[in-house]
């Protein structure tokens, strides 16, 4: 499970780095089906959606318009960073069964400082999912990818 774990994780840093590249906050997320299939991508999208625009918001958004809660149920999101509580919330609302991270909020929070386009929340996404009438599965953070996940933040928020 953690090799593909980090398969996908390295997918999400790949699309947060070409959100980088055109202007927006370096986050991205996939939904994998069941049997290991990439769905839907996303990067983060701040320049046409402000502070909305998160990459698990994305993703979440879209998979509750083209699959039912049954089939998201047995789906993993992977993302860069740790869900905020609104993404948290996204993927819960959903029906998405699994979510998986690399790097923590907490750790984002020491990269972003008081950037006003990025106040983290110090929510854990579990603490979201815990509130929630169905057990949304968490994993993450991967100690060995988090430097990865974090260089792509390095320098965009000062």
């Amino acid at each position: 499970m953690k090799d593909i774990d980090l398969k996908h994780l390295r997918e999400t840093i790949r699309l947060a780095k070409e959100s980088r590249d055109v202007g927006n906050h370096p986050f991205g997320a996939t939904l994998v089906s069941p049997n290991g299939e990439i769905l839907i991508r996303s990067g983060n999208s701040y320049q046409d959606d402000k502070g909305v625009g998160h990459a698990e918001l994305n993703v979440a958004r879209r998979a509750s318009r083209e699959y039912s809660p049954e089939f998201l149920a047995a789906c993993t999101l992977y993302t860069s960073v740790e869900p905020c509580c609104m993404c948290a919330g996204a993927c819960y609302w959903a029906g998405i069964g699994t979510v998986v991270y690399g790097m923590t909020e907490k750790r984002l929070a020491v990269l972003t400082g008081d950037n006003p386009e990025n106040l983290t929340l110090d929510l854990p996404c579990e603490t979201v999912f815990a509130a929630g009438q169905r057990t949304v599965e968490t994993r993450g953070p991967y100690a060995e990818i988090e430097d990865e996940v974090a260089d792509g933040h390095r320098g965009f928020w000062q």
